[in-house]
């Protein structure tokens, strides 16, 4: 199994994993994909419940900061009405447009996660960047059409990493991190 495409740890989905997870794991910006992790494709204003993890991870401590394939008008009036930044346009698993913000405001990668349902494109994002990920189930069961093609390798890769037991529940490795601090 390609170490390329194996997460940090998995979660059902965002919504499950506790704020203090990521504050044990000195988690000071978290990269979130945005469909079929934070709402379905179709949203375009962001759920109550979005809106309500938003605001714990700010209380935290934590920047939120949405990185989307999309194209921007509906990825930046999503990040505008959550009041954080975004980059659309991501250009997934490439590093380049997600380093470069990174370098611009001078943030440290061992703070940061990115998390997404993807492994083709999330996942493989966050390996080529260097920087912890959680991967995700499919929020919602609807996909945008260009994303049918990737779910068809997703499926037969976590597959595998299943049957190799390479999924870790965000709950052991968070037990974990809470025994040592």
């Amino acid at each position: 199994m390609k170490e390329t495409l194996i997460p940090f740890a998995h979660a059902n989905n965002i919504y499950e994993i506790n704020i203090d997870f990521y504050v044990s794991l000195g988690i000071k910006v978290l990269f979130i994909d945005l469909d079929n992790t934070l709402d379905s494709y179709k949203c375009k204003t962001p759920s109550e419940r979005a809106k309500d993890l938003i605001t714990k991870l700010l209380s935290s401590g934590i920047r939120p900061i949405i990185v989307s394939n999309n194209r921007g008008k509906r990825v930046k009036n999503y990040a505008k009405e959550l009041n954080i930044e975004c980059l659309y346009s991501a250009f997934k698993p490439f590093p380049n447009k997600l380093n470069k913000f990174i370098k611009e405001n001078n943030i440290d990668k061992n703070e940061c996660l990115i998390i997404g349902d993807q492994l083709l494109t999330d996942i493989k994002l966050g390996k080529n960047s260097n920087i912890k990920t959680i991967l995700l189930e499919k929020l919602v069961k609807e996909d945008q059409f260009t994303t049918h093609f990737n779910r068809i390798f997703d499926k037969m890769i976590r597959k595998r990493l299943k049957k190799k037991n390479l999924l870790r529940d965000w709950r052991e490795i968070y037990g974990k991190s809470k025994k040592s601090t």
